[in-house]
Parts: structure tokens; C-alpha cells; sequence
């Protein structure tokens, strides 16, 4: 493959090439020799398995909607090295491109309402950028080239295994073989790694899984060479397994009962590799514990996937927003001073959401090789509120909305019943609509916030970003960086200098002794 310059570089590019997956060519993609396990099973076809089925389905649809006229224009650009790409998978040069970036990445997640969170323009917050700065990674950074010319110019899925698996997190990673992925044998083509990673969202349904340690653990620089690695490994490398947590889609009874676990479960996992073999051509770092510490900041991820996860969360509140908005007229307190004010904060957290979203878009901070980032003291800051928005939002709705979340029939089915419909009419209609609208409407928010797959979602949306210690001293930490800080306490101090025992030390104010 011909090396493509970094791509901050002035260049005449070549014939633009389109080679973008479609819905089709995607869930063909899938059917491969991937080792799934859910219930005990192996997964012969994810696409055609009731646990992942129409989840494959929600992301072909967004393949598609690459190629629809309708939607080509804000999702679709021409990268400097002249593939047709996502605008999230190519670096952004202005504050311009963020935004249009931002606008491609709402335009998929209201395709799923924003409740698929690991949708394949995730990891375009790391792939982009590290086209940006491959030589982090030599002697690998051809690997960096080359692993992004590919991912962008197909718009590939890509999940990511960070955490390590809560056992023996009182030892240091270098203590903990038997569990953490760690090099075992080193080959004149690669490297053979085993261990666990976690949590492996959506992972079934991607073409490949990228691999590395998350920013709350340090490697040794001595002790822990075996584990300081960042590699690529498509979903059919021998000896990776996924094994699921329960199906959420699998387990829904109907669309009108569940429509949004139906469709838009990412499944969870533990990512297992048993003597898996990795070539040298998808290896980023190896046996390197100071680049392996190092490349989160390096690969400007935080900066960029806050921007992702903010413009999907808009979308989401958006939805609930609407959702609370029908709740209670349909109960006929809309009119209630209290609910009202409910309704208000939904929406003030839906506004400082879109406020820190605008704000990485259009303040961003320069970053390798002429790109623009979204700064970093407003990713953290994402972080930090995106953790707190949905657990609020959440409350909200049990509060005001109350047992009416509970008061719904067991099943579409006892709509259908003729004996049963007379009495749903009459004893489930709405203020302001009939019993199967209010029931529908009901169904759905409780799919929100109150199935197994409501629940997760609020799990996943604490704990997205990282425990909340580390979410909060990473804020800390970048003020520090940054001068932040620094220009805090010489503010304080200014206001202190201006005054002592004796008083004010100018003339400009007066104090009588």
C-alpha cells in the first residue's frame, strides 16, 4: 500500500476513490469465523441470531444512509489523501469541519434516537486523529498509515477493550498475568497475547477491536513491558472470543412492547484472547510501557470522543424531552407549576449539553500535524456532566411520571384481545388520547428507563467516561497542564494583595479605622 504523507501536509490528491460499505456489503462483512458465545452457544451468523439481529439491522441502516442522496452531503467529504470518508473518520482542519463533523455524527445517531452509543463513528475519535501523528507510533507508524487509510475509506466498525477486568485491582497490572492481556511468545510475523479486556461494547457486531490500556492505569517501565501494548485485531482472529451478556433484543417480546431494546442493544462482553496470534502490520505499541501510558493524551481520544458522545447525548434528550413533554400531557398535569418545572430542568440539561457541544466545536485547540481538536478543558468538563445528566434525567421521570409507568398491560397481545379492549379503553385511554396511544407511549418510556436495557443505559452513561474519581482528576490534572489552575490562584492572590491589617492598599476604595 502507497504511504500516505501526514495528512497535515500541503498535497495535490489523487482521483477520489469511494469505497464506503453499504447496509449490504456490511452485514456481509459480518459473516465470518468469529468465535460470539451467548447462552452457552456459539454464534454460527450474528446477523441472523435473535440476540443480534436487528442491531446489525439499526447499523446497516446507517451504512445506507452514507449513499442517500438525503443525507450524502452533511455525512460524507473527501479526505486530504482523496477517499470519500465519514466527516468524523477524517482529521478536522477548522473549526468549521468540527462542526460539520458534529452534524454528520447527529445526523446517524437520530437514526437510533442516540440510544446506540458504539456506533462505527466512535472510534473515528482516535482513528482520525492518529492519522494525524502516526510517527507517535514508530517504529509502528506505518501500521498508523496504513490502519487509517483503511478504516476511513470503508468506514469500517471498530470497537475498543480499555478496562481491565475487575479482579485483583489491589495488585499492579504487571502482578495479574493470569487475566491481563499481556504478550507470551514473540514471532518472526507477529505476536502471540492472552488475556481479558472489557467492556467490550457492541463488539459483536464490528469488523475489528482495538486494544490498549485505559488513562487510569500506569504500566511499570521496568516490570511491565509484557503488557504495555496498543493492537488492532479483527473480530475473526483465532483465538479472540467474545462471551455476552444477556440479550436484551433477544429477550424483547415485540417491537410495540420494546421498541427501543429491540433494535438498539449494543451488546456487552468480555473480550478473551487465548493465544491469539497479532500480526506486526496491526500492532501500535510494543512492549513500550511509556508510549503505552502516553498515547491517550497523544492520540487526542478524549478531545474527540466528547465531541461524539455529547452530539449523540443531544439527540437522546431530545427524545426525552418529547417523551416527558407526552407523559404528562397525556396524565393531564402539564398544567402543574411543579411539572412544569421538571420539564425545565430536562431541557437546562439538554442546553448545557449543546452548550459544551458547540463550545469543542467552535474553541477547539491546534494539534498535530495542522489539525483542530476540541479543547481539552471542554471534553473533560463533558465528561464530568455527561456523567451526571442521565441519572438526573432518569429521576425526573420516576418522580413525576410515578406509577404511571407501571400501569400498562402486559403485552401488545391484551390490546388484541376482544374481551380484554373494552376495559383498556375505557381504563388506560389518555387525557388526551386513546388507550393504545398512551399505552404505546408508555411502552416506550419505560423501554427508556426502566427495562433491563433502560437500566443499562443509565450504567452506561455513569460510567462512560471512566470511574468518577478518575473523570474528576483528569479535569484537575488538565488545568494543571494547561495553566488553568495557575490562573486561579493568581486571581485569588490579586484579590488578596489589595488589602491588609491596615487596609486597603490604593486609594481607590475608603475604609474609616
Amino acid at each position: 500500500m502507497e504511504r500516505t504523507p501526514a495528512l497535515g501536509a500541503n498535497r495535490e490528491t489523487g482521483p477520489e476513490t469511494d469505497s464506503l460499505l453499504n447496509g449490504a456489503s456490511y452485514l456481509a462483512s459480518l459473516q465470518d469465523s468469529r468465535e460470539v458465545y451467548i447462552y452457552g452457544d456459539r454464534v454460527k451468523d450474528v446477523t441472523g441470531h435473535p440476540a443480534f439481529r436487528n442491531s446489525c439491522r439499526s447499523i446497516a441502516r446507517l451504512y445506507d444512509a452514507l449513499h442517500d442522496p438525503k443525507h450524502r452531503d452533511t455525512l460524507t467529504a473527501i479526505d486530504r489523501s482523496g477517499h470519500r470518508t465519514h466527516k468524523f473518520f477524517k482529521p478536522s482542519y477548522s473549526a468549521q469541519e468540527l462542526s460539520e463533523a458534529r452534524d454528520a455524527i447527529v445526523t446517524w445517531a437520530r437514526l437510533s434516537y442516540g440510544f446506540m452509543g458504539r456506533t462505527p463513528d466512535y472510534k473515528a475519535a482516535f482513528m482520525a486523529s492518529m492519522a494525524a501523528e502516526p510517527e507517535f507510533y514508530a517504529p509502528f507508524d506505518e501500521n498508523a498509515r496504513k490502519w487509517y487509510t483503511r478504516y476511513s475509506s470503508q468506514c469500517l466498525f471498530l470497537n475498543h477493550v480499555l478496562i481491565n477486568p475487575p479482579v485483583d485491582r489491589n495488585r499492579p497490572v504487571h502482578e495479574v498475568g493470569d487475566v491481563f492481556v499481556h504478550v507470551v511468545k514473540e514471532r518472526d510475523d507477529g505476536i502471540v497475547v492472552s488475556g481479558a479486556k472489557m467492556l467490550a461494547t457492541g463488539s459483536v457486531i464490528t469488523h475489528a477491536t482495538f486494544v490498549a490500556q485505559n488513562s487510569a492505569t500506569t504500566l511499570d517501565k521496568e516490570k511491565a513491558k509484557d503488557f504495555a501494548l496498543v493492537f488492532i485485531a479483527p473480530m475473526d482472529t483465532p483465538g479472540a472470543k467474545l462471551l455476552c451478556r444477556p440479550s436484551y433484543e433477544g429477550n424483547a417480546r415485540s417491537p410495540f412492547d420494546h421498541p427501543l431494546s429491540s433494535r438498539f442493544d449494543e451488546n456487552d462482553a468480555v473480550m478473551v484472547f487465548d493465544n491469539a496470534f497479532i500480526p506486526w502490520e496491526n500492532v501500535l505499541v510494543y512492549r513500550d510501557p511509556e508510549r503505552a501510558n502516553s498515547f491517550y493524551g497523544h492520540s487526542r481520544f478524549v478531545n474527540r470522543y466528547n465531541l461524539q458522545s455529547s452530539s449523540r447525548l443531544i439527540v437522546k434528550l431530545d427524545l426525552m424531552v418529547g417523551l416527558f413533554a407526552r407523559g404528562i400531557e397525556t396524565n393531564g398535569t402539564d398544567a402543574f407549576r411543579g411539572v412544569q418545572a421538571a420539564l425545565g430542568e430536562i431541557l437546562g440539561w439538554r442546553n448545557v449539553i449543546c452548550a459544551l457541544n458547540a463550545a469543542m466545536c467552535l474553541d477547539p485547540e491546534e494539534a498535530p500535524g495542522g489539525t483542530v481538536v476540541p479543547k481539552q478543558e471542554y471534553a473533560y468538563t463533558m465528561r464530568l456532566f455527561g456523567s451526571q445528566c442521565w441519572p438526573s434525567v432518569r429521576s425526573i421521570f420516576e418522580k413525576f411520571l410515578a406509577g404511571s409507568l407501571l400501569v400498562a398491560p402486559s403485552s401488545y397481545e391484551d390490546l388484541l384481545n376482544p374481551d380484554l379492549k373494552p376495559l383498556l379503553e375505557k381504563y388506560y385511554r389518555g387525557s388526551s388520547s386513546s388507550a393504545e396511544q398512551r399505552i404505546k407511549l408508555f411502552k416506550l418510556i419505560w423501554d427508556a428507563i426502566g427495562t433491563e436495557f433502560g437500566a443499562r443505559h443509565e450504567l452506561y452513561e455513569i460510567n462512560y467516561s471512566g470511574n468518577q474519581e478518575q473523570i474528576r482528576i483528569d479535569l484537575l490534572n488538565g488545568a494543571r497542564r494547561n495553566g488553568i489552575l495557575d490562573r486561579c490562584i493568581a486571581l485569588t492572590e490579586q484579590c488578596m494583595s489589595e488589602y491588609d491589617l491596615d487596609g486597603w492598599k490604593n486609594s481607590t476604595w475608603i475604609w474609616d479605622k
